[in-house]
């Protein structure tokens, strides 16, 4: 590719703070050459586009988890009792709660 002609212009607006974070991130890398470093970023760059399931199923969870609380909460207050069953459930979503979150965090560990 060095050896091709450029004879393609690409142009963008950016504002005076985007243009500061240019300038830093080229001092970062070493170069004075924006349309260097703008081609380089381009071509070899990347984006991060995070696609977690796992983060929906948790905050469903979450929700669920509250209502329970909030549900034996409201129950113990009228009636000074609290049932095993609903503990348990409150425990199997917390477990579940804990899963997910190991899974997001593992993905999140893999991303180069």
């Amino acid at each position: 590719m060095e050896n091709q002609p450029r004879n393609v212009q690409v142009k963008f607006w950016v504002t005076p703070e985007e243009r500061s974070l240019i300038d830093q991130k080229m001092r970062q890398f070493g170069t004075q050459n924006m349309g260097a470093y703008l081609r380089k970023m381009a071509m070899d760059g990347y984006v991060v586009k995070l696609e977690l399931p796992e983060l929906g199923a948790m905050i469903s969870l979450l929700r669920r988890t509250s209502n329970n609380i909030n549900q034996m909460a409201r129950r113990m207050n009228a009636s000074g009792r609290a049932y095993d069953t609903d503990m348990e459930d409150i425990l199997r979503n917390q477990e579940l709660i804990w899963q997910a979150a190991n899974a997001i965090l593992t993905r999140l560990a893999n991303i180069r």
